[in-house]
């Protein structure tokens, strides 16, 4: 099983998997964009087994939560002639390695840079950055998407001039009780709330929460217990904690820096986990070229700098906690490169990154499991 922040249950001796690292990257159209490696818990090494050419830059990936189903964004502004993305779904034979195209759906709103599946797998959903906007997907017996049941159009700005001068929605995201479907809107310093209908195939406005002024909120990720929510502010560097309401609403907690004090590089956050367990919560720094670490306390879920740790490239985009949460792997994107990074589970400090991995412009990892 897989959930829709691609993370996958430990592995059983009673219940053997086969483990795979699926990689989105910038890639032009017919060039083969989604990379497979099969993982190797026990030395933690990554093998190339399989890839597959896409429609163009499939960047951001997801898997389905019962079939062996990959969906991919495809990260172009010009998709059937119109000012749009695509979102395309392919099949997998965890035999063979093997990916193999099942369908293709417009967005609607140009460049989609994230997407996620419902936890009962009848739904997909994708952000359009440039398009500032959100497009829901009924997902078939199949896997298959079916056509687009609803669309919203962000509309506003905030405070930044070159980046914010209008909606960049960034990352769809369900919450632990798969009621509510929350939107980062980097442009508008905003959260938005959806709550999902799936009868008839819509989303429901539910309110939105503001960061602050200029944060630019990228990606979220739940804590295990449901109750607190971590975004990382890509323009401003910055991680907000968020506690969460029973109606789904939220309220801020805390805002704390990613970046080690006196930094004044320019760089910017990316990607963000928390480990199962809810100790510890990961950021990305692109320019820094680190992963910065914080410790949760356990009573309010706030967060507590452990430092940041090299990612062996450059512009570290995306990473990926392993299905057994023992390593981490990361995409540097300018430096077309994967490396591996172990990880301490009692004081969540990462080790030096090794294993490098060739592979061009990677721009997302994500884990799934089959049985053998």
């Amino acid at each position: 099983m897989v959930d829709v922040f691609a993370t996958i249950g430990r592995m059983s001796e009673t219940n053997p998997q086969k483990t795979f690292a699926f990689v989105g990257s910038y890639a032009a159209h017919g060039e083969e964009g989604i990379h497979v490696y099969r993982y190797d818990a026990a030395r933690g090494a990554l093998k190339k087994v399989g890839g597959y050419a896409t429609l163009g830059n499939p960047s951001f990936l997801a898997i389905h939560p019962t079939l062996p189903v990959v969906y991919s964004t495809n990260e172009v502004g010009d998709y059937e002639g119109s000012s749009q993305g695509a979102l395309s779904a392919f099949r997998f034979d965890p035999s063979t390695a093997a990916l193999s195209f099942l369908s293709a759906q417009p967005t609607r709103g140009a460049v989609p840079c994230s997407v996620a599946v419902d936890r009962s797998g009848r739904y997909a959903f994708v952000a359009n950055y440039t398009g500032g906007s959100v497009a829901m997907y009924p997902i078939l017996a199949d896997g298959a998407l079916g056509p687009l049941s609803d669309f919203v159009q962000h509309s506003g700005s905030s405070v930044n001039p070159d980046r914010q001068e209008g909606p960049h929605a960034h990352q769809v995201a369900l919450d632990p009780t798969n009621r509510f479907l929350y939107v980062c809107d980097l442009g508008l310093d905003k959260l938005l709330i959806y709550g999902l209908d799936f009868e008839a195939g819509r989303l429901r406005p539910h309110g939105a929460v503001r960061t602050h002024p200029g944060a630019g909120p990228r990606h979220m990720r739940f804590h295990p217990n449901g109750r607190i929510v971590y975004v990382i502010n890509e323009v401003d560097n910055t991680m907000s904690v968020f506690g969460i309401e029973r109606d789904g609403g939220m309220r801020e907690l805390q805002v704390i820096s990613t970046l080690p004090e006196g930094y004044a590089e320019v760089t910017y956050c990316a990607d963000i986990h928390v480990s199962r367990d809810g100790r510890f919560v990961y950021g990305s720094n692109r320019g820094h070229q680190s992963i910065a670490v914080f410790a949760v306390d356990a009573d309010s879920g706030t967060l507590r700098s452990l430092g940041q740790t090299p990612t062996g490239g450059a512009w570290p985009r995306n990473f990926a906690l392993s299905p057994d949460d023992a390593r981490l792997i990361v995409a540097n994107q300018h430096t077309n490169d994967l490396f591996v990074l172990t990880r301490d589970a009692d004081s969540g400090a990462l080790g030096k990154a090794s294993g490098r991995v060739e592979v061009s412009n990677p721009v997302c990892v994500i884990f799934g499991s089959w049985p053998v």
